[in-house]
């Protein structure tokens, strides 16, 4: 099995941006963390991080063919991104939805997502582990589908 863990915009400044919300571990330590999860299942991972839509938008489409399931936390385009919405639908990969903070309990704005318009389920609110249940949660769905 084969996943894509997309990170989007400003998460490249992990353990700078909001230490409060976003806790002190930096990128390079969430990067670390995937890796291990995804070694524990056994499972072959690439870890994608841009504060770009369109490169974004293009990662997923690259995706066709070549990856089993993908999850992403794209940052503020969550709330803001049909063209990342429509990549996804385009591709039609198994996606799971991951925030590092529960969005639904902050600003009126970041409680929408069109992300969750597309994908399996959003795991929001659960730091670096809500990393792992999406990519458990993948796995097993992606398992159990074959």
């Amino acid at each position: 099995m084969k996943f894509l863990v997309i990170n989007g915009v400003n998460l490249n400044m992990l353990g700078i941006r909001e230490p409060e919300l976003y806790g002190k571990a930096d990128y390079n330590a969430l990067v670390e963390y995937i890796e291990n999860c995804c070694q524990s299942l056994a499972v072959d991972v690439k870890v994608y991080q841009s504060n770009y839509e369109g490169d974004i938008v293009t990662e997923i489409q690259n995706a066709l063919g070549v990856y089993d399931g993908i999850l992403i936390n794209a940052g503020a385009y969550t709330h803001t991104s049909l063209a990342i919405l429509d990549a996804l639908k385009a591709v039609g990969i198994p996606t799971v939805e991951v925030h590092l903070t529960d969005i639904n309990a902050r600003e009126s704005y970041r409680r929408f997502s069109y992300i969750s318009q597309y994908a399996m389920i959003c795991i929001a609110g659960k730091g670096f582990l809500g990393y792992k249940e999406g990519l458990n949660y993948l796995y097993d769905r992606l398992k159990n589908s074959k």
